[in-house]
């Protein structure tokens, strides 16, 4: 079974407390659903229009594991500490 993967890219950072309080709950929120953060953080490199954006990846046992850690309701606890304090493209994708 291919792996799930939440793909987060910051476009921009409003607020760091809040950012950080989110961290804070969405970070065992998703691991209590078996996800494995295994980027975080800004890019060494850029390239082909690339722009330096912090970026996090999470790595979950599957695709539906991924989506039902992010519609979770600790998940959406975390959500409303973010409360605005970033901009960001999330995406979840199936891995290969």
């Amino acid at each position: 079974m291919a792996k799930g993967y939440l793909i987060s890219v910051y476009k921009a950072v409003h607020d760091q407390d809040k950012l950080a309080a989110y961290a804070a709950l969405a970070k065992p929120a998703l691991e209590s659903f078996g996800g494995n953060f295994i980027v975080r953080g800004m890019p060494a490199k850029v390239k082909e229009n690339g722009v330096m954006n912090r970026t996090v990846i999470c790595e979950f046992p599957s695709l539906a594991v991924a989506i039902t850690a992010v519609e979770s309701p600790a998940y959406a606890e975390a959500l409303v500490a973010l409360d605005g304090a970033a901009d960001r493209d999330m995406r979840i994708i199936e891995g290969v």
